[in-house]
């Protein structure tokens, strides 16, 4: 995965996120879905990186799941980064949804193929989380890629995602002062800080308004079983490394007492993002994301989707949530951009 977890433990994290308030559940109580689509090149995620490595063979594929979205009339917001926004061939296909009013586009920063170039080889784990750069290396490459994905698409992109999660103290503002409304880098009871990347525990799982006046929409992550409401003291201790070794999170799972799930389909069956969402929706949980990496698209590119017949199933399992959600569980479909404005005006 293009993500690493340290052993966790009990401590809150995600202090540095300045709140303005929490924002209220949608006026009409109905559960809503986001879809943002982390649109990048297809890279090896367990190999050193690499700022030669910018194909994007895999935009090419993105019309087998666009076709799921246009028959359940969800808009996706595709987070693109440098490569695919300077790409003719990518742009064209991405601009031609976005003209058509199928997508919105938005902005992925992954430092280590985004100009300006600081020159510094290796790229470290911990340097390819933006936050992690210096303020004004982190403010020239979001301009850059902003300014690509505007000339490119011909309108600034409002909506935001960090690389790897990336995001830090200083990354609201950042946002605000370059004209974005919405952040959705947060991963909830999550925590990246053992190669250098941001502790999520803490963190709320709803929407916010940030200090900054961003609004941050949080990835889905819920807990599940029947040790649910326990979930964010207990999983840290589950996953910290003497019980990890002992492998308690997974033997939690398996008995139905305790489980973290993150609504994709990257590594979740269907059966786990209905466990997933089900779950949430008891709980009184009415702001949902969907992500996955559009790299899974393209066969051989990922370890979730290994050959065509995987991608089939891939996309099959999105269609089928998708009918869940909309149909049987009477939830609507916005985009990131949409949601937040209208929750920010309650």
């Amino acid at each position: 995965m293009n993500e690493t977890e340290r052993p966790t433990d009990s401590r809150a994290g995600a202090t540095w996120l300045p709140i303005n308030r929490c924002l209220p559940p949608p006026r009409d109580g109905r559960p809503v879905l986001v879809v943002v689509v982390d649109t990048e090149e297809e890279f090896n995620w367990s190999a050193p990186f690499d700022p030669a490595s910018t194909s994007v063979a895999n935009i090419a594929e993105q019309g087998r799941a666009q076709a799921v979205f246009d028959a359940h009339g969800v808009v996706p917001t595709y987070v693109v980064d440098y490569p695919v926004a300077t790409d003719p061939v990518a742009v064209a296909l991405l601009g031609a949804f976005a003209r058509a009013g199928r997508c919105e586009i938005g902005a992925h920063l992954h430092p280590w193929v985004n100009p300006p170039d600081d020159g510094i080889r290796p790229i470290t784990p911990a340097m390819s989380y933006p936050a992690n750069l210096a303020p004004e290396q982190e403010r020239a490459k979001l301009a850059a890629l902003t300014g690509a994905i505007e000339a490119s698409f011909g309108t600034a992109p409002v909506v935001y995602k960090a690389g790897r999660y990336g995001i830090g103290p200083a990354t609201p503002a950042l946002l605000a002062s370059l004209g974005y409304r919405v952040d959705v880098s947060v991963v909830p009871h999550t925590d990246f800080s053992a190669d250098g990347g941001p502790d999520f525990r803490g963190a709320p799982e709803g929407p916010v308004e940030l200090a900054s006046g961003v609004v941050e929409l949080p990835l889905s992550v819920h807990f599940v079983g029947a040790m649910a409401r326990l979930g964010p003291r207990l999983h840290p201790r589950l996953a910290g490394r003497a019980a990890a070794r002992l492998r308690l999170a997974g033997m939690a799972a398996r008995l139905g007492l305790l489980e973290r799930l993150r609504l994709s389909p990257e590594g979740h069956s269907l059966a786990d993002m209905l466990r997933q969402t089900r779950a949430a929706l008891a709980a009184g949980t009415r702001v949902f994301m969907l992500t996955y990496h559009s790299s899974a698209l393209l066969p051989g590119a990922t370890s979730y989707v290994r050959d065509a017949a995987e991608r089939d199933a891939f996309v099959a399992t999105i269609d089928a949530y998708l009918r869940f959600f909309l149909d049987l569980a009477g939830g609507r479909a916005s985009t990131a951009a949409r949601l937040a404005e209208e929750l920010a005006a309650l």
